[in-house]
């Protein structure tokens, strides 16, 4: 597998980005795992989800904290400084691990709990479909794409975002794992407080990531902003 650490200047060319590569594994590339941070807050909506009942679009507003929509299935988000995205674009065996969906959720979702739980030195579990917790706290939550050839799998690690904003421009979720039991956001989300390097590094290893990746054409990045990040429309699809 190869590796890119890769942050692009806007929310909306990051989103592109993840969609990019992987559109070159279905394509026929290598698989990839890719690292990427986000230096200004934004919401980011599942690919279904109705920004009017997941969202506070006017506390959005007010503190100028745009509001996009992504590829994949899940529920909405706040990124910003301290949420560590991972994003893996893998090809699809069919009589291997990534096969189905509920296969692919176990397979990836282990091998990270198995790897922070190490660098954490305490247990890390699986919870709901698609997180992983401490205890009952939520740290990572997780989602993906699937194409003919090949899967968008990605997710988030909070390190040490801001989750008063949270609360402030996220009601609670109009789906939400058993395990939540209502809380709000402040008793329900953490933070792990590690440097976003060694998180990193855990997860290179457990994808013996090592080669260099090639980062998505610039011109690719542009059509997809251009066609559907970048547009109101997809935003506000629903």
């Amino acid at each position: 597998m190869e590796c890119l650490d890769l942050t692009l200047p806007t929310p909306e060319e990051n989103l592109a980005a993840d969609e990019a590569l992987w559109e070159a594994v279905e394509a026929g590339g290598a698989e990839v795992l890719r690292f990427w941070e986000s230096s200004t807050p934004f919401v980011v909506l599942g690919y279904a989800n109705r920004a009017e009942r997941e969202v506070d679009l006017a506390a959005c507003r007010a503190r100028r904290v745009p509001v996009l929509r992504r590829c994949t299935g899940g529920g909405t988000v706040l990124q910003g400084p301290g949420c560590l995205n991972y994003t893996l674009a893998l090809r699809i065996e069919e009589r291997g691990p990534t096969a189905g969906i509920p296969g692919t959720n176990l397979w990836v979702l282990n091998r990270h709990a198995a790897a922070l739980g190490a660098l954490l030195n305490q247990p890390v579990r699986r919870r709901g479909e698609t997180d992983l917790a401490i205890g009952e706290r939520k740290f990572s939550g997780n989602a993906q794409r699937r194409g003919r050839r090949a899967l968008l799998f990605h997710g988030t690690v909070l390190l040490d975002l801001d989750l008063a904003l949270v609360a402030a421009v996220l009601p609670a979720p109009s789906r939400a794992p058993d395990y939540r039991g209502g809380r709000a956001h402040a008793d329900f989300l953490m933070n792990l407080h590690l440097p976003a390097t060694a998180v990193k590094e855990a997860l290179r290893r457990a994808w013996q990531a090592i080669q260099p990746a090639v980062a998505p054409s610039p011109a690719r990045l542009a059509e997809l902003v251009a066609s559907r990040y970048g547009r109101p429309e997809w935003t506000f699809r629903f």
